[in-house]
């Protein structure tokens, strides 16, 4: 199972924005872009922006990999209906990304810790995968034992961070949530624009 163990703060000043949501905002004392003296950008070519689109999508969603990313893509080519669409809205219906929007954990990768270690059911069974694909109707939640562990109380307590409208939370825990329906292209919360049409175009043109 592979796990990013890199720079974090360094692709957050890459691209300009908190993409983590880390507590210690890695932007307000490195204004700069990483490189001597924050060198100035030059302007890409178009494969350049494609690259640049898929790199900050492979950030939002816990640092993929590639391969994840055109796993996920054939896949949604291979179903009916809007390409682009269906790709996102399997990347969002991930374990650990919908552990991470139900507050269950205050970053994305606090979100995969949890479920790699066993912390979080799907239907009330312990599922360890991330990349497990929540489907509408499906409910998440955090183990009874696990509930007063130090990721799943910070990550509750980001009551700054909305639950998205195809999500919602049960019980008065809130240790409990279910997906509701697919999410659509506008409703899903990036952190920073992201051209999805493009990712998928270059994905097409590269695997």
């Amino acid at each position: 199972m592979t796990r990013y163990t890199g720079p974090k703060n360094r692709i957050a000043r890459r691209f300009g924005v908190n993409i983590f949501g880390k507590a210690r905002n890695p932007l307000l004392h490195k204004q700069h872009p990483p490189g001597q003296h924050g060198a100035k950008k030059k302007k890409k070519s178009d494969y350049g922006v494609q690259l640049e689109e898929q790199q900050k999508l492979k950030a939002v969603y816990g640092m993929l990999t590639y391969g994840q990313l055109v796993n996920t893509y054939k896949k949604a080519l291979l179903t009916k209906g809007n390409t682009a669409q269906l790709f996102l809205a399997a990347l969002e219906c991930r374990l650990d990304n919908l552990v991470y929007r139900l507050r269950f954990a205050p970053t994305i990768f606090g979100a995969q810790q949890l479920v790699s270690h066993g912390h979080i059911l799907v239907n009330g069974k312990k599922v360890n995968r991330r990349s497990f694909l929540v489907k509408p109707g499906m409910t998440v939640s955090v183990k009874s034992a696990s509930r007063q562990m130090g990721l799943v109380q910070q990550g509750q307590g980001q009551v700054h961070r909305e639950i998205p409208s195809y999500l919602a939370l049960e019980g008065e825990d809130l240790n409990t949530g279910k997906l509701l329906v697919l999410p659509e292209l506008d409703q899903v919360p990036l952190p920073l624009p992201i051209n999805i049409p493009l990712v998928c175009e270059f994905i097409a043109h590269s695997s």
